[in-house]
């Protein structure tokens, strides 16, 4: 918990970019947070992914990777919905992990996993235990599949109906930007199609934490 405080503390003294509010800062910022939602959806590990998006987009010290900062005492015991998407039944023990995926000094995304021990090698459920190691990259070796759930836009740059009324402009400086941008689900398989992990991540506002990307003229 004081981990975590440190973190808070840290993204919170950060030099935050500022977006626009300008009609062509949010459409920027919607491709941006688009790109990276297209880059979720079509990659297994959402670790390896965000590893690279925060070297693409430095956020970090160079060579830094994502770890996984735990956050206890906030237990979710696997409900029937989440039994029913591992298909195993009420005897069969799961396993809960919720992490703070960090980068640097920035969490880039909260985590919900609930994940079957009996699936994983003995080394995985023990690096699982005792490290601060993201699920993805514990379980790297499994050459796993990743099958979407949904994946909910929960900010938009823009409102609905831009593309046909066109942009109003803001006479603020910058757009005010929630904690939580995207929330995807999704359940991690085996190669034979075997579930082993249901995920829940919320990624934060921090993975538009770079400069504003600046349009240039050809």
């Amino acid at each position: 918990m004081a981990l975590g405080t440190q973190i808070a503390f840290a993204q919170q003294s950060s030099t935050r970019s500022h977006w626009l509010n300008s009609p062509a800062s949010r459409v920027e910022a919607l491709a941006v947070l688009q790109t990276l939602n297209a880059n979720l959806l079509s990659n297994a590990s959402a670790t390896l992914t965000l590893d690279r998006w925060c070297a693409a987009h430095k956020l970090a010290p160079e060579g830094s990777k994502i770890v996984a900062q735990r956050v206890r005492g906030q237990d979710k015991p696997a409900d029937e919905h989440i039994r029913e998407l591992l298909t195993v039944g009420p005897g069969e023990l799961i396993a809960y992990r919720h992490v703070r995926l960090v980068c640097g000094d920035r969490v880039l995304s909260e985590a919900d996993n609930w994940y079957l021990p009996a699936k994983l090698t003995a080394e995985m459920n023990q690096a699982l235990d005792t490290s601060d190691i993201a699920f993805g990259r514990a379980v790297q070796a499994l050459n796993f599949t990743r099958t979407n759930l949904s994946a909910k836009l929960l900010w938009s740059p823009l409102s609905e109906g831009w593309d046909m009324d066109g942009i109003v402009a803001h006479e603020t400086s910058s757009p005010s930007l929630p904690p939580f941008l995207l929330e995807h689900r999704a359940v991690l398989k085996l190669r034979d199609g075997t579930p082993f992990s249901a995920v829940v991540e919320s990624y934060t506002d921090n993975v538009l934490d770079f400069p504003v990307p600046q349009l240039l003229s050809r």
